[in-house]
């Protein structure tokens, strides 16, 4: 995993934008928004794993959605009244990085969407769980 102060050096305008300033990238026009291997997605600025592939789907809305974080401890949940609109923003714990919103509109049992930028995460194959540092979580894909 990176340490934070390196990643943040790391980080292109589009993921300091989306992370550090509460940014937007857009849809349909980011990496994760169409990724559907298996895998996991780490903060890009803490590395701390966020999200599964196995909760992944294709909500039909340009950014990459998932029904649940891997564990709750690492995200947290503000409500956002920017833009006119009310919305749950959802950030990273480790880094207090924007990831994106939650919504209620979501699949399952839960109903929630996890609706989150592409920019705020870096994607981990499954078959890269090892080398990168992440091999607790080949437990996800058995």
């Amino acid at each position: 995993m990176k340490n934070k102060d390196d990643a943040k050096k790391d980080l292109t305008p589009m993921q300091h934008e989306v992370t550090k300033n509460n940014g937007t990238e857009p849809p349909f026009k980011n990496e994760y928004w169409d990724e559907f291997g298996d895998g996991i997605y780490v903060d890009i600025v803490s590395g701390e794993p966020l999200f599964s592939s196995k909760d992944k789907y294709d909500a039909g809305c340009g950014w990459p959605s998932f029904t649940k974080p891997i564990t709750e401890e690492e995200i947290e949940e503000k409500m956002d009244y920017s833009h006119f609109m009310v919305r749950k923003e959802v950030r990273s714990k480790s880094a207090d990085s924007h990831l994106g919103h939650v919504f209620d509109d979501g699949p399952g049992p839960t109903k929630l969407r996890y609706c989150i930028n592409s920019a705020a995460l870096r994607f981990i194959p499954k078959e890269s769980l090892d080398k990168e540092g992440y091999g607790e979580y080949n437990k996800l894909f058995k």
